[in-house]
């Protein structure tokens, strides 16, 4: 299954894979209106790939067979000071 991955310019570490080379005619539109113009990153073989960077390699070909494409979103930023509190006791 080849897929290809495209980069916005509007939101950092934000992925969209879609099936074809500069087909983005099963992205709906306010998606796209929301990622911006997309900047081509590259064609990859999911099928001869064992694992994604952060994305779950099965969800990502889920999506691409019933929808036609899959959005990668940055991975939640944990909140520093949150952490620091549950460590030490502090409560709110």
């Amino acid at each position: 299954m080849l897929s290809a991955v495209y980069k916005s310019k509007k939101k950092a570490d934000t992925y969209l894979f879609v099936e074809k080379r500069d087909d983005f005619s099963k992205v709906p539109e306010p998606l796209m209106a929301t990622f911006g113009q997309p900047t081509f990153v590259m064609l990859i073989n999911l099928d001869k790939r064992e694992k994604l960077g952060v994305a779950d390699l099965d969800k990502v070909k889920q999506e691409l067979s019933e929808k036609g494409f899959y959005l990668q979103l940055p991975p939640k930023q944990e909140n520093l000071l949150d952490e620091f509190k549950k460590q030490n006791g502090v409560s709110q």
